[in-house]
């Protein structure tokens, strides 16, 4: 430690308007002193006397108690307030956090990591090529300026350099193979907490509250919670993409029909439904003029990607595997939930029905009625399957009867168990990453918001 003060204070404290940063109010003489040791520390200048630590990883009280230390070291004195020292001594962690086996500690170098990765972003030390959403999260290819092309995967405090590359020239070659039409130039669109840090760097008011409402954020989701879709662009589609497959218009314009040249599978969607009624209809028969051996029916609200999985499997299966179907047993329920219980549905019996429940807060299940199972030609469906609500009260499903092949409803529960889709969020409900703070915490003081890209919760 110097053997003199410099004369130069530093006051922290949380930033009014973005509850996890933190400001350093900087007088005294020498006080440029204290502004360069903070510089070095992540600290941005707001004005001559105020910097701003704002990281996209939440973790500034921490940062700002390491940095006074820095500036104990060369005799500057510091404050910390008491909403300030309340955050550092505050254990918290993210809620759902993908490297769960990871302690406090590793999980702080991880998140410093991508805050390292996010800086030499913005300060132009790596420069972005592209980027595309590979179906779970952003992925990227950029080279720093000092050499080395980096493969990046993740977004905000969970992005890492995946793989690092021989050239810029053959990694771009390889990124745009691996992920074709979803390869945009140039780094991505700012994060919302991108966004929300950046503005916290230069200003110490909250964002004008009076501008025009923002538009509804797209989010990423499994795809039983998606938004319905166009399923009329999906039969157009469908239609395009499989010649064998000839349509049909009734007389009265309601109603496409959708049939296989063999004349044994067929699709009939109906142009105007409610959100809760029958717009698709799929059915496999003996012969073109035989009897119907199983069938299918979707209402209009059910997300387009597993409609579209459905027309998928019917349309890659021969025609004949379709028509004939699966006699159920035992194996051909196995085969057909395996993908749910892979991937964790909550498995219950309730007398006649098993079902299996989807996990986190979005509703989604599959039942399996054994008594309807029993009749090829039971009026009752065997299958049910659901999403939104609960099975009597959905949002969406979709009803099988007995004899729907097991191909049909294996392919349909791995959409359901891994599938993704989009949901509209409206502005001012729109989602953030949740952290959850330990139980043994006292209650936070009632001056720290809460965190306007994270919610905490006791």
């Amino acid at each position: 430690m110097s053997d003199h003060s410099i004369e130069a204070h530093a006051r922290f404290d949380t930033h009014p308007a973005h509850t996890s940063a933190v400001t350093a109010t900087l007088t005294g003489t020498h006080h440029r002193a204290a502004r360069a040791l903070l510089a070095a520390r992540g600290f941005e200048p707001l004005d001559e006397h105020t910097m701003v630590l704002a990281r996209i990883d939440h973790e500034e009280p921490y940062w700002a108690h390491q940095a006074t230390h820095a500036l104990h070291a060369e005799g500057i004195t510091t404050e910390i307030t008491p909403r300030l020292r309340e955050a550092i001594d505050e254990e918290w962690t993210w809620a759902n956090y993908p490297m769960h086996w990871l302690t406090r500690a590793e999980v702080r170098e991880v998140s410093n990591a991508a805050q390292t990765i996010y800086d030499d972003i913005r300060y132009g030390r790596l420069i972005i090529h592209a980027h595309a959403h590979d179906g779970w999260t952003t992925v990227a290819i950029g080279t720093y300026l000092d050499g080395g092309t980096v493969a990046l995967h993740g977004e905000n405090h969970l992005r890492s350099i995946a793989d690092r590359l021989e050239s810029p020239a053959k990694a771009l070659a390889s990124f745009q193979r691996l992920h074709g039409d979803a390869v945009r130039p140039g780094p991505a669109p700012m994060t919302d907490i991108e966004q929300q840090t950046a503005q916290a760097r230069t200003s110490l008011r909250s964002p004008d509250t009076a501008q025009a409402p923002a538009a509804p954020r797209v989010e990423r989701v499994p795809s039983y919670a998606a938004d319905p879709g166009d399923h009329e662009a999906l039969l157009n589609d469908f239609l395009t993409e499989n010649n064998d497959w000839e349509k049909y218009r009734t007389w009265s314009d309601e109603t496409t029909h959708a049939v296989h040249e063999s004349l044994t599978l067929r699709a009939e969607f109906v142009h105007e439904t409610g959100p809760r009624d029958t717009n698709w209809t799929l059915a496999a028969y003996e012969s073109p003029v035989g009897e119907r051996l199983w069938y299918a029916t979707v209402t209009a609200s059910t997300p387009v990607e597993i409609v579209r999985t459905l027309l998928g499997t019917l349309a890659s299966g021969t025609a004949w595997e379709m028509a004939v179907g699966s006699q159920v047993s035992e194996k051909t329920i196995t085969k057909a939930t395996s993908p749910l219980v892979s991937a964790g549905w909550e498995h219950t019996v309730d007398g006649r029905w098993i079902r299996w429940e989807a996990p986190g807060e979005d509703a989604a299940g599959v039942q399996f009625d054994a008594f309807a199972a029993q009749k090829r030609n039971s009026p009752l469906p065997t299958w049910t399957v659901w999403g939104g609500g609960a099975v009597h009260q959905p949002t969406w499903a979709l009803h099988f009867s007995p004899y729907t092949p097991a191909a049909v409803l294996q392919d349909l529960t791995f959409e359901l168990a891994e599938g993704q889709g989009r949901r509209q969020v409206p502005a001012a409900t729109t989602s953030r990453p949740a952290m959850l703070t330990t139980p043994a915490q006292a209650p936070a003081s009632p001056g720290r918001a809460p965190a306007a890209d994270s919610t905490r919760t006791r």
